[in-house]
């Protein structure tokens, strides 16, 4: 061992801890962030009101696949802005068949708990040239 092999102990004794440390604090804070956001949903009321669509957007992702041969994977999220009467905007994460049979000016009822979407029922809409 030459006069300056002490870094190899010093990294395993002191950089690697602290980097553990961090580690295991950044998922434990992850955690304690999602399980608050439930317990909150919980206990919030579910809400059952008037609401119109007002924006819809997506959001793609790409991830690519290196033990693949370069190839690539796509994702999609959706996301619908409603509009309450109070002129209060909340967004939520929908499925990908509720977002195309959604469109901007979409009257109904609006169901959800807290941060959690439970539905959307459109009221029909006629168009003046339908009632002739």
């Amino acid at each position: 061992m030459g006069p300056d092999s002490s870094w190899m102990f010093d990294f395993s004794g002191t950089v690697l801890p602290i980097f553990l440390a961090v580690m295991i604090g950044i998922i434990a804070v992850s955690s304690g962030r999602g399980l608050l956001q439930w317990s909150r949903n919980n206990s919030s009321p579910m809400l059952t009101i008037p609401a119109c669509i007002v924006s819809k957007r997506s959001e793609v992702r790409q991830q690519q696949l290196q033990e693949e041969g370069g190839s690539s994977r796509t994702s999609t999220t959706y996301y619908l802005t409603f509009e309450v009467d109070n002129g209060t905007r909340v967004e939520f994460k929908v499925e990908g068949n509720e977002y195309g049979m959604s469109a901007e000016g979409d009257r109904g009822v609006l169901s959800y708990q807290g941060t959690r979407y439970h539905g959307f029922q459109r009221h029909p809409h006629y168009s003046s040239a339908d009632q002739l």
